[in-house]
């Protein structure tokens, strides 16, 4: 696998302030169709091989169990067998429990961003809702089908859209701030 190398956005401010109400209007849903996903993106000025490109971030990560419950109990058509019985043992039938459960993204390689999630939605493999729809027979399985046989293209095309997402609605300014350590306001 070749290393994933971007260019740093440098200067660049960060909030001082968070809102949940704000973050879950504007974050796509884990049961978003691909005409949603899509709409989502294009709002932002992203276009379906951004969309494609930077959900591939789900190669690293983890699901709780409610965002994939009916996923795995309901979807028998477009998901593998065998894969929603693995996630079965993790995340139990019964509404609301277990839901906190987690369960990986990526089975194969967890903790490394690589094209091994376009593999598992060829596979019928994608633990969500919404990342199955991007190989489900619609206008996006070119673009997972080119990932999954193509690394580097994935790698490129991660890091421009990584690019493009990061110059939406930048703070500059005096609004925000730099950060001294990412995760922390600096006081």
């Amino acid at each position: 696998m070749e290393s994933l190398m971007m260019p740093r956005l440098q200067w660049r401010n960060y909030s001082t302030t968070a809102s949940k109400a704000l973050a879950q209007s504007s974050l796509p849903s884990f049961l978003d169709s691909l005409e949603s996903l899509t709409n989502r993106f294009a709002g932002l000025g992203l276009n379906v091989r951004d969309l494609v490109a930077l959900s591939g971030a789900h190669s690293i990560g983890q699901a709780q169990c409610f965002t994939f419950r009916a996923r795995i109990y309901n979807e028998a058509s477009d998901i593998d067998a065998n894969f929603a019985t693995t996630r079965k043992s993790i995340c139990p039938a019964e509404a609301n429990v277990g839901n906190a459960n987690l369960a990986a993204l990526d089975l194969v390689t967890p903790n490394q961003l690589d094209n091994n999630y376009y593999k598992n939605l060829i596979q019928k493999k994608g633990l969500l809702a919404s990342d199955q729809v991007l190989y489900s027979g619609g206008s996006t399985d070119s673009i997972v089908s080119e990932y999954s046989s193509k690394p580097a293209k994935f790698n490129a095309d991660f890091a421009t859209a990584m690019i493009k997402m990061g110059n939406i609605n930048p703070l500059t300014g005096s609004n925000g701030q730099i950060r001294r350590i990412c995760s922390a306001l600096n006081y």
